[in-house]
Formats: structure tokens, C-alpha cells, sequence
């Protein structure tokens, strides 16, 4: 198998991301390892995971047993509400970085707003601008921040964020905040960007990989609905992040950069929003309800 190279886009500070990645959300950490051989093997050079994933020590292993070297990977992680504040998150860097076994991560971002607690999320972030002054990360960002939130962050930051990663995929797209987002030069970068499926399967709008806009469209281009919609991500300047731990289905996501939809095809696409969120709505999480310790390296 010929590894496909990634395309790159620029963040606000320069640096290059690759446009596509691979996603470790929910996948255990014994099947991780394999996961990203896998994607490295297939040319992913992108791998996006989380400490409360409970995931990176793997997501490190597999990145320095490749024959890949290191500065070619771009590892993205998250920080757990959990460890907010400045002093605890600069600990939480540490934790991360331990566990990747890295001396520096390429883009750092904080999981979730904590609106109960939006003071600590604010101190969270500064630790983040440190990090960055410091050299230890490369780039700096957020997950799931709804326009209050980022609005918020932005007249208190002092580096704007490089990236906003949300759920984006075509029956829930979030135009208010990509908009915010490309106002102020943040990358959009989509989780779930193949539908949902976790969370609609057992709802009453069905799966996106069953919609017949998006089958009528992959059927056209001889590919797969989950390509279809991870090239409209593409296609509309996102990164996007699809996980898988199938090698089969891994090199799939990645094959998408030799395609291109029409006007019309995205336009038909863009009007499958159904505006129903599939994951948690970011002002239910709390620490009550989410707080978790994240383990020491």
C-alpha cells in the first residue's frame, strides 16, 4: 500500500496541521497502538487524542516505534476540565507530555468550556499562552466553545486560539460558530465529521452514512458516504479528524484528496443540517457531572 500524503493548512501562527487526522476518541488503549500504525502506515500524519481519552501513553508508543520520525507527526491533545487553572493545568501539560513522551506537543487545547466555572477555563487558557511563550507547545486552542464562550475567551486572551474543534458534520454543522471562528482566523476542526453515528443510530433521524443526498452523491463518485463527507469537510477548508480502528476502514478516510464535489453537490449537502447536536450540549458539563482525575504519568 503507497501512504497518501496529507495536505496542510496554515494556523493564524504559521504553523502547518495536516487537514486530515486520526481520531483515538472512545477507542481502548490496548487497541490503540494498532490503531495509529495503522493510520501512520496509510500516511496519517495527524493523531488527535485527549488525556481523559486515557489513550496518549499508546498514542506515544506507536509514534516512537514507527520508522516515521517524530517531527514528521503532529500530536494534538486535550485537557481535562478537571485539571483547570493555571497551576494545574501547566501540571497537566506535563502529565500529557510525559505520557507521549514528547518534549513538546504540537497543538495543545483545552476540552471543554466549564461555564460553572468559566474563571477556571480563563486561567486554563493563560496556562495554555505560557506554554506556548515557553516553547513547549506549538499551538494553542479550545473544544466544543460555543459564540458566548469564545466571545467571552477572546476579550480576555491574549493569543487567540488557532483552533476551535467541534462537532461538524452534515446534519449538525454549527454555522454560528464557524463564523465566529473564521472571523477571528481560527480553524474549525470537526469531530464526529462523519455523522454522528455514536449518537444518531439510535435516534429518529437515522445515520448520515444511510442518507440518501450523501449515498446518491458517493455512488456518483464511486466512493464511500463516509468519504463523501469528510471531502465536503475538506472541501470547505476544516480540519477533520474521522476515527477508526479497521486498518481497512483507516486507509478509506485517508483516500479522499484525489476526488472533488461539485457546487451543487455541496450545496446539497450543506442543507442536511438538522441542528440537533449529537454529543453533550457544552453547558451541561460540569465538574459534578464530568470531573475525573486524570492519573499522573
Amino acid at each position: 500500500m503507497t501512504a497518501i500524503s496529507t495536505p496542510l493548512l496554515a494556523l493564524n501562527n504559521g504553523v502547518e496541521i495536516p487537514a486530515l487526522g486520526l481520531g483515538v476518541f472512545q477507542t481502548p488503549p490496548e487497541e490503540t497502538r494498532d490503531a495509529v500504525r495503522a493510520a501512520l502506515d496509510a500516511g496519517y500524519r495527524h493523531i488527535d487524542t485527549a488525556a481523559a481519552y486515557g489513550n496518549e501513553r499508546e498514542v506515544g508508543e506507536a509514534i516512537h516505534g514507527s520508522a516515521i520520525d517524530r517531527s514528521e507527526v503532529f500530536v494534538e491533545t486535550k485537557i481535562w476540565i478537571s485539571d483547570y487553572g493555571y497551576d494545574e493545568t501547566l501540571h497537566a501539560f506535563e502529565k500529557s507530555a510525559r505520557k507521549l513522551d514528547v518534549e513538546q506537543i504540537d497543538l495543545l487545547i483545552l476540552h471543554q468550556p466549564l461555564p460553572s466555572a468559566f474563571d477556571r477555563t480563563l486561567e486554563a487558557y493563560r496556562a495554555l499562552e505560557t506554554l506556548l511563550a515557553d516553547g513547549k507547545v506549538r499551538a494553542i486552542g479550545v473544544s466544543n466553545f460555543m459564540v458566548e464562550h469564545l466571545t467571552e475567551l477572546l476579550a480576555q486572551a491574549t493569543v487567540v486560539p488557532a483552533v476551535n474543534q467541534i462537532e461538524c458534520h452534515p446534519y449538525f454543522q454549527q454555522p454560528d460558530v464557524q463564523s465566529l471562528d473564521a472571523k477571528h482566523g481560527i480553524l474549525t476542526q470537526a469531530w464526529s465529521p462523519i455523522g454522528g453515528i455514536t449518537f444518531y443510530r439510535d435516534g429518529d433521524h437515522g445515520s448520515t452514512l444511510d442518507d440518501s443526498v450523501i449515498g446518491a452523491t458517493a455512488k456518483f463518485h464511486g466512493r464511500s458516504p463516509a468519504q463523501v463527507m469528510l471531502r465536503w469537510g475538506l472541501q470547505h477548508g476544516r480540519s477533520v479528524i474521522p476515527k477508526s480502528t479497521k486498518p481497512s476502514r483507516i486507509a478509506e478516510n485517508i483516500a479522499v484528496f484525489d476526488f472533488e464535489l461539485s457546487d451543487e453537490q455541496m450545496t446539497a449537502i450543506d442543507a442536511l443540517d438538522t441542528g440537533r447536536r449529537g454529543g453533550p450540549e457544552p453547558d451541561a458539563i460540569t465538574l459534578g457531572a464530568f470531573g475525573r482525575e486524570i492519573p499522573e504519568a
